[in-house]
């Protein structure tokens, strides 16, 4: 409206000027809100994603490390690092913003870096098998069922408990990389069930979040499909 009054040589009236100034006021907060954050949701390239893809290239080395030394203070230090780098990039990623490809990469990178040193620890003879199996079987479920879930549009909510599971899994791999338990087989496995037992238990729990996130889900659509009918009817 402004503009085209300069445009026509009319002076603006006093009654449109003061409008114009809190009109624009509104356009200020959300840039405060977003201050905090350095990237959005949709930002690929970000020093908490350059950790975890780093994680990801260096699971091979401790797998390697694993097969040539076994229980070592290199590999542990090593191993350790790797661990601790999990929660760096996490941290980092809340300070400069969440983002998308994170909450795929990260949990991804969890489960290459532990499923690998696992295995390794499994061909190495240092554990059973049979607890390193159940906590994949588990981990391949439970990221099937994520991406399904996703593809239905619904988000299913992390739990502490499972970032605790996580914790649990680095645990039991530093104490089998730990030189003064080296040949200690009942402690190591025992440490190893418990690791998986707790991957059963949050594995459960994230099916049962997931079911009724669904139920929630169609509820909602159920309520609210009356209401769209009336607005969309020609008639």
């Amino acid at each position: 409206m402004s503009e085209e009054t300069a445009e026509s040589g009319t002076p603006a009236s006093p009654a449109t000027s003061p409008a114009a100034s809190p009109a624009a006021s509104p356009a200020t907060p959300p840039a405060e809100l977003d201050r905090g954050t350095t990237f959005g949701p949709s930002a690929l390239l970000t020093p908490a994603n350059a950790i975890t893809a780093a994680r990801l290239l260096v699971t091979p080395v401790v797998v390697v490390l694993i097969m040539l030394w076994g229980a070592s203070w290199f590999t542990f230090v090593f191993g350790g690092l790797l661990a601790l780098s999990d929660g760096i990039d996490g941290w980092i990623a809340r300070k400069m913003g969440t983002t998308r490809s994170g909450a795929f990469l990260d949990p991804l990178a969890d489960k290459v870096v532990v499923l690998g040193a696992m295995f390794a620890l499994v061909a190495k003879g240092i554990i059973w098998w049979l607890p390193v199996v159940i906590i994949a079987a588990r981990e391949i479920a439970m990221s099937i069922y994520r991406s399904a879930a996703g593809r239905h549009g619904i988000s299913i909510p992390a739990r502490n408990s499972a970032k605790f599971k996580t914790l649990v899994q680095d645990i039991a791999i530093g104490m089998c990389l730990f030189p003064p338990l080296s040949g200690h087989w009942t402690v190591l496995n025992a440490a190893m069930w418990v690791a998986a037992f707790l991957t059963v238990f949050t594995g459960v729990q994230y099916y049962v979040d997931g079911r009724k996130a669904a139920a929630d889900r169609a509820a909602s659509s159920t309520g609210t499909a009356p209401a769209a009918g009336p607005a969309g009817d020609p008639t």
